[in-house]
């Protein structure tokens, strides 16, 4: 059986993946996201109403309205919205877990860019160490995106949810 587990007493074989290319991988799972997110949500759109209702909003004359009436508009609309935003981040949540703790150790995004994730020795990581690594990228934006930016000056390449993580994006060995 073929091991893809890092040799630490070789690490200097190991190539770790850059901020370009780990940026790279980035755009095509938004990409991806964004095209499944699109066939997902219109079809809720439709069934629900929305989309017919979202048209409608355009031409109604908000002078017209109660205060009751245009509350309850906004707060349809804001359930809606956050529904929405809700199940988006559930499905890239699971995306990125899922992928990045699967056999390819990766999203399709990196396979596309032949690279993956591991834990610290080399291994694949456990779906809980995927989760964390996926909310550890919250704390990464919130940080005026430096700690996405850390990735192109650390020396292993890490990002610094990938250090909250205890996780390497590495090149893949072909």
């Amino acid at each position: 059986m073929e091991s893809h587990n890092i040799d630490i007493q070789s690490e200097n074989r190991v190539e770790y993946a850059g901020f370009w290319l780990r940026f790279g991988a980035h755009i095509l799972d938004q990409l991806i996201l964004g095209f499944f997110s699109f066939l997902v949500i219109m079809p809720i759109l439709v069934f629900t109403g929305m989309f017919a209702g979202l048209s409608a909003l355009a031409n109604l004359d908000v002078d017209d309205m109660s205060d009751a009436e245009s509350l309850m508009i906004i707060g349809g609309f804001m359930g809606f919205v956050i529904t929405m935003s809700l199940i988006s981040l559930v499905v890239s949540w699971l995306y990125y877990a899922i992928m990045e703790s699967s056999p390819r150790q990766a999203t399709l995004g990196k396979i596309a860019l032949e690279i993956k994730v591991t834990d610290m020795s080399g291994n694949r990581l456990t779906f809980l160490n995927a989760t964390g690594r996926y909310f550890g990228k919250i704390i990464s934006g919130m940080t005026f995106t430096i700690g996405y930016i850390m990735a192109g000056f650390t020396t292993r390449k890490q990002a610094l949810h990938d250090i909250i993580a205890g996780c390497l994006v590495v090149k893949k060995n072909i």
